[in-house]
Parts: structure tokens; C-alpha cells; sequence
């Protein structure tokens, strides 16, 4: 049609095991026939609106697969603006000097430990050790490794994971390798692992968005060492260490290869505070988050005994199909085995040897193994035991209010003054609303449209975009241009009793030539279901799977302005 105008009419709701991709050693691949990559949108009006039943952590989930690469790519861009959105680095901060500090050097036989503690914002601190080859001559490459949901954090030594032997090895192979605390574990002392408040997610600031920044900056960290190439970056971790390792890659090209441990799933999605943030996993899941590494080398190790229980058969073909548009399907690996959660000693092996290929460029003669180590006293590895904390760390409140008092003042420099300003601003500050919201106008195609009734010059529709139901009603008008109008009653507010009789507002705008499209925007469920699942109740993160309310009706809106342009 040609102009399109919305009048929003009373508005006021607005606000041992398995290798796959023929490793080095030929381990055999596991059996079954794997299905298809992805699952298609289905097609049609559906019988229910989608909306009513919220998605959660363990709402499983599938991959939509691409034909094209540039499908993909177009996807891909819009997912990392997606992540960084939700994890409330967009636009990205300014990256402030990080005042490192390395001290307390352990010395080894062919490997060195460090303590290491700097500023990922101005007051506030990543702690860690660092790991580096004795008797080698670099640049070497370097590693970021989270540790994951471990009682010890990045001390952790057990059967299921032990983080420092990991350290040791790849250090040993050529490696300099940080491992750094989680908010809240360890050394991390200002902000608790459970930080979340009302204001806070206002402003974009959650867990998951600060252990994220911490990664970028552990990355620059890294990178800016004299004894590492900054063009030979990786990351590695497991469980949440697994989501930070597939998020970091996600959207810091830096990182050339990556082995998330335990992670990717489509039947559940991370279950800690610093794996969910609002819209973070609305229309998409990790299989699909942690496919934005390609083409770059990806690890995918998986168990039996946890979430990652179908990676052979469906998580790994999954991605494989993502690798296979860039015609690198060689790059994306899995390794599977009968064990329970875990990045164990098998694990790390089949790390070690991925790495050994795309990381150190060799390739390996069977799996490398792991060489013995010795656990050092957690004292000197910890950076301030026995030494006194920095007197500029900030508190949570005052990082809090450093955090806004910076949104402020990037959104008042983005205020727009003149022509040029207005589209600085509208670059800056459009994703951030859009991502926000979670909202766009779809292509007409995209929209399925179901006629419940019709007549010469008015139909009554049900309009359909990812899922949704949005009840409407069409009235044509002589001329080529259109307006829609919601109301929080729909057509039924619009009309004469129940005769479908237009009332003045939408008889005067089809008398002036106008078609009119009245559309009644997402309701409140009262039919909403909640799992009886008591763990789901508990740490159901609705916002990082589902939209808002508010989100939704304006999304119908949108929906409708979508139909409208294909008329």
C-alpha cells in the first residue's frame, strides 16, 4: 500500500567416548542415525497463541536449519547484537585502562603460576592465575578459561573437574592460560554470584553481563602480554564456564577457537543466575548461540549423564550444518562419553588434542594425554590471601551507581543536536530499543493469516507472526493508504454493538478514503501456565525466554503493520 499511519487508539498497556569430525587417532563415531539439523517455524495460524505457555531453562528447543550462508550471517549479526543487548554492553563500553597486576610467581620444572588481579571497570576487579611455558621461547598462544559452578571455583580438583591440571597442561604444551574467578567466587569479593535487583535490570546490569565483560577483558588481558600472540586467542571452560567460553566467542572475533565443556543443549539452557539475562534467549537457544562460532574451530564435549545427552544426534549435526555452509564442516568436532557432568581428565584429553590441531597448528598422533601434576596450597594461589585488598575497590552499590551514572552520560553525548547526530544516535540507539523490545515488523510473507468471516468491505482475520495470535479486523477503504488502530478491546470497541457496523472513529476514516486495520494487541493471560516443576518455579528467568507483556503488544502492533504492507 502506499503511506501507512498508526493511530494508537487508548494505548495505555505501552510501557571414554566418542569423536566426531574424523579426529586425529580415528576414534569411532557413536551409533544412531542423526536427524536433520533444525526445525522449521511452523506455518499457519496455530489453534492456541504460543504466548500463553512460557518457555523456561528447560524448555526444550531446536535449531531452525539454513540453506544459505547468507541467511545465516544475517542471523548471526542480529543474534551477538541480541547478547550484547541483554548482557547490557550496547553500546559497548569504554574499555578503561586495566592496571594489572602480576605477583607471587610459583616456579616449576617447565611451567610458571601467577597471581593476577586488574580493573575490568575502573574500581572493579578480576582476580586469577596465570599459567605460562618455562624452558619455551614465544609468542605463545593464550587462553581464557572460566571455571564453571564449581564449589572451588578455579581451585577446583576433583574426578568431575580439575581446573588447575588443565592450566598445567596446556602451559606445559606452548600455552600462557588465565583462568579467572567468576563474580562472586573466590577472590571476587564485591558483587555476589546472586546480584540482581529491579534498578539494576533497568539499566541492563545483571551477572551475566558483568562475567562477560570480565571475559572481554581477560581477553584483553591476555592479548596484551609481551609473551602472547594476540592473533592465536582461545577460550575453554565448562557448565557456566561452558556458557561464558560459547558467549565470549559469540561475540569477541579475538577468540579463534573455542571447546565449551557440558553446555550446549537444547533441553536446557543453564540454570544458574549468570546464564539467563532478560531477552537473552527469546527465539533462539544455545544450540543456535553457540553456532556463532563459525567458522572458527569448535569442541562441543558431551555426556550421557547431563543435558548434553543427545549432542551426537541432534546439538552436533545441528552445528555441523552451520560449518558445512562455509564448507569447514572439518572445524566442529564432538567428543561424547558415559560420564556425568564433568569436564574430567577424558575430556580434557579430547580438548588438548582439538587444541593441539587448531590452536598449536600440529597434528596429533593419537590423543594427547595428561601429564602429572601437583596441586599447589590453595594460599599461594589465591591473590589476596595474606594480602590486603585494593583500598579503590568499589562496593556493589558504588559499581552499581558508576555503572548508570556511565549509561547516563553516553546516552546525554548521544543526544541528537544536528542531521549527523540524529543518525549516530539512531545507529547507537535503535538496536538498543530493538533488542530491547524484542519487537520488528515482519515481511509480509512471514505473517500467516487465518479469514474468519469476510464481506465486500470487511473481514475479520487472525494474524500470526512466531507463533502469535492477534485478532483484527479489516475494513476497506477507496484509497491506497491505510491506518491501524489498536485498542485494547479490538474491533469490538470500534463498532456498533455486535453488528459490525463501524463506529464514527473507523466510518469517518473510511469515508475519507482510508482502509482501516483495528487489531486488539496482546491481553494478560488469566490462562497462563506455570510448570508444577518446583525447580522450574524457582529459577524460571521468564524475561531471558519470553517477552513482556508490553513487548508483545507492541509486536502485535508491528505484526499488523506487516500484513499491512503486503495489501
Amino acid at each position: 500500500m502506499g503511506r501507512l499511519f498508526v493511530l494508537t487508539f487508548c494505548l495505555v498497556f505501552l510501557s571414554g567416548g566418542w569423536l566426531h569430525a574424523e579426529p586425529p587417532g580415528g576414534v569411532p563415531e557413536p551409533p544412531g542415525v542423526p536427524e536433520p539439523p533444525g526445525v522449521p517455524e511452523p506455518s499457519g495460524v496455530p489453534e492456541k497463541d504460543a504466548r500463553i505457555e512460557p518457555r523456561h531453562f528447560r524448555t526444550e528447543c531446536r535449531m531452525t536449519a539454513y540453506r544459505t550462508k547468507a541467511a545465516w550471517e544475517k542471523r548471526a549479526a542480529s543474534l551477538r547484537k541480541q547478547i550484547l543487548v541483554s548482557a547490557g554492553l550496547w553500546p559497548m563500553p569504554a574499555k578503561t585502562p586495566l592496571n594489572a597486576q602480576i605477583f607471587g610467581k610459583i616456579e616449576k620444572n617447565d611451567y610458571t603460576i601467577e597471581k593476577v588481579y586488574f580493573e575490568s571497570y575502573p574500581g572493579f576487579y578480576v582476580t586469577g592465575n596465570l599459567y605460562r611455558p618455562k624452558g619455551k621461547k614465544g609468542p605463545f598462544p593464550g587462553i581464557v578459561s572460566p571455571h564453571g559452578h564449581w564449589q572451588f571455583g578455579r581451585l577446583e580438583n576433583s574426578v568431575t573437574n580439575t581446573i588447575p591440571a588443565r592450566a598445567i597442561q596446556f602451559a606445559r604444551m606452548g600455552a600462557v592460560l588465565f583462568t579467572y574467578d567468576m563474580v562472586g567466587y573466590n577472590d571476587s569479593f564485591q558483587v555476589p554470584h546472586r546480584f540482581q535487583g529491579d534498578r539494576e535490570e533497568l539499566w541492563g546490569i545483571n551477572v551475566l553481563g558483568l562475567q562477560l565483560w570480565n571475559s572481554i577483558r581477560a581477553t584483553d588481558f591476555l592479548a596484551s602480554l609481551p609473551d602472547v600472540d594476540p592473533n592465536r586467542l582461545s577460550c575453554t571452560g565448562a557448565s557456566g564456564g561452558g556458557t561464558q567460553t560459547f558467549l565470549l566467542t559469540a561475540v569477541d572475533e579475538r577468540l579463534k577457537v573455542s571447546a565449551p565443556v557440558n553446555m550446549i543443549s537444547g533441553n536446557m539452557q543453564g540454570g544458574d543466575i549468570c546464564e539467563n539475562a532478560p531477552n537473552l534467549r527469546i527465539d533462539t537457544c544455545n544450540i543456535e548461540v553457540g553456532a556463532l562460532v563459525a567458522p572458527r574451530p569448535l569442541m562441543m564435549v558431551s555426556s550421557t549423564g547431563d543435558w548434553t545427552m543427545d549432542t551426537p544426534r541432534i546439538e552436533y549435526p545441528s552445528i555441523r550444518g552451520i560449518f558445512e555452509l562455509y564448507g569447514a564442516a572439518e572445524k566442529v568436532g564432538n567428543y561424547h562419553q558415559h560420564a556425568v557432568h564433568n569436564y574430567n581428565r577424558n575430556s580434557r584429553e579430547a580438548v588438548y588434542t582439538w587444541f593441539e590441531q587448531w590452536v598449536f597448528g600440529k597434528k596429533p598422533e593419537g590423543t594427547v594425554k595428561e601429564q602429572g601434576w601437583r596441586l599447589e596450597y590453595p594460599s599461594d594461589l589465591l591473590v589476596f590471601y595474606g594480602r590486603e585488598k585494593p583500598k579503590e575497590a568499589k562496593t556493589t552499590q558504588q559499581l552499581v551507581d558508576y555503572l548508570i551514572g556511565s549509561a547516563r552520560e553516553k546516552i546525554e553525548s548521544l543526544k541528537p543536536r544536528n542531521k549527523k547526530g540524529l543518525e549516530n544516535f539512531k545507529k547507537a540507539m535503535g538496536p538498543a530499543l530493538r533488542y530491547s523490545l524484542m519487537a520488528e515488523v515482519p515481511d509480509a510473507s512471514n505473517v500467516a493469516v487465518e479469514t474468519k468471516s469476510s464481506s465486500s468491505n470487511r473481514q475479520e482475520l487472525v494474524l500470526s507472526y512466531k507463533g502469535s495470535r492477534v485478532e483484527a479486523v479489516f475494513w476497506k477503504g477507496k484509497g491506497k493508504a491505510a491506518v491501524l488502530v489498536a485498542h485494547p478491546e479490538g474491533a469490538s470497541a470500534l463498532e456498533k454493538g455486535k453488528s459490525g457496523t463501524p463506529g464514527k472513529l473507523v466510518s469517518g476514516l473510511v469515508k475519507a478514503g482510508f482502509s482501516v486495520l483495528a487489531v486488539k494487541p496482546f491481553p494478560t493471560p488469566t490462562d497462563r501456565k506455570w510448570s508444577d516443576n518446583e525447580e522450574i518455579r524457582q529459577k524460571d528467568y521468564f524475561t531471558t525466554y519470553n517477552r513482556t507483556d508490553a513487548a508483545n503488544r507492541v509486536q502485535d502492533i508491528l505484526t499488523g503493520l506487516g500484513y499491512l504492507k503486503g495489501r
